[in-house]
């Protein structure tokens, strides 16, 4: 068969199981999409659901590979959970330092919201829970690592970058400069969730970062979630005149400079630790040096 299927072991390029990947879950979410229109649901896939979906893609890829489903960088243990915790931690701490810098620049002042307690608060956090679960599994998941078998660290890393902050253009607010500072941070954060699976061969870092960040930004500070506006935190922030791309506006502080500048430099930190190595039945593509 040509080459341009299969490689030099006889076995389907990585480019043609990322395309199956994406056009399984495509089927299945019209499926789910079929089956809430029959039950009088919502058509809208929630986070949760998507998670699901993506799971039993990534199931269903890995299976006719021959490999488990842990192979992915799931992994039920205590390193496992401490990882998750560490990438929780360090989310909450990027955005916090992203948060000060803007408002030690004058950018704005926090006033606390009324009628949000912190049980509300944690409450919203598993929405953002599924958010982190979903968008990792794929762009963290099956379709990064066979992309990162086939062609290499720098081409996953480049192409999912770019994707990931492709995707989020139709959210809210995405023009102007607000498009473009937004542009980039994403894309720095996808480099950054990218090379803490690279140093870990484990999702558990990268979900719990993902989380961090977004539930620091949204229910905890009060800022707009990559241009949702519908997040109320135990504070809320009361901008003052000052640019946009100081403050990130009502997109949230994903579409401002210091945060681009503060993700940087956590992807420096990552970049210069080496990891702990992959956990057990992980993939072992080589890492960047």
């Amino acid at each position: 068969m040509a080459d341009w299927i299969l490689n030099e072991h006889e076995a389907l390029r990585s480019g043609w199981k990322v395309l199956g990947f994406f056009l399984l879950f495509l089927a299945l979410a019209l499926a789910a999409m079929v089956g809430l229109h029959v039950l009088g649901k919502p058509l809208v896939l929630s986070p949760w659901l998507g998670a699901a979906l993506g799971a039993l893609a990534s199931l269903f890829c890995v299976g006719l590979e021959g490999r488990p489903f842990s192979s992915l960088g799931f992994g039920p243990n205590r390193r496992w959970l401490l990882e998750w915790g560490v990438g929780l931690l360090g989310g909450l701490l990027i955005i916090l330092a992203s948060a000060l810098l803007v408002r030690g620049m004058g950018g704005f002042h926090w006033e606390r919201t009324q009628g949000m307690g912190l049980g509300r608060s944690l409450a919203a956090g598993w929405v953002f829970l599924g958010v982190a679960f979903s968008e990792e599994l794929f762009a963290r998941g099956y379709p990064f690592q066979r992309l990162l078998e086939g062609a290499g660290p720098w081409t996953a890393q480049g192409v999912f970058a770019a994707l990931f902050a492709l995707l989020h253009w139709g959210n809210p607010g995405m023009h102007g400069s607000t498009r473009a500072w937004a542009t980039l941070t994403i894309g720095l954060s996808a480099i950054l969730l990218g090379l803490c699976y690279l140093r870990t061969r484990s999702l558990a870092l990268p979900i719990g970062l993902h989380l961090g960040w977004n539930w620091a930004q949204g229910s905890l500070l009060g800022f707009g979630v990559s241009g949702t506006t519908d997040t109320r935190g135990l504070w809320t922030p009361v901008f003052r005149d000052r640019p946009e791309w100081l403050t990130g506006g009502a997109f949230g502080l994903e579409a401002s400079l210091p945060c681009a500048l503060v993700c940087g430099l956590a992807i420096w930190v990552v970049w210069r630790w080496k990891g702990p190595g992959p956990l057990t039945g992980a993939s072992s593509v080589p890492e960047p040096e």
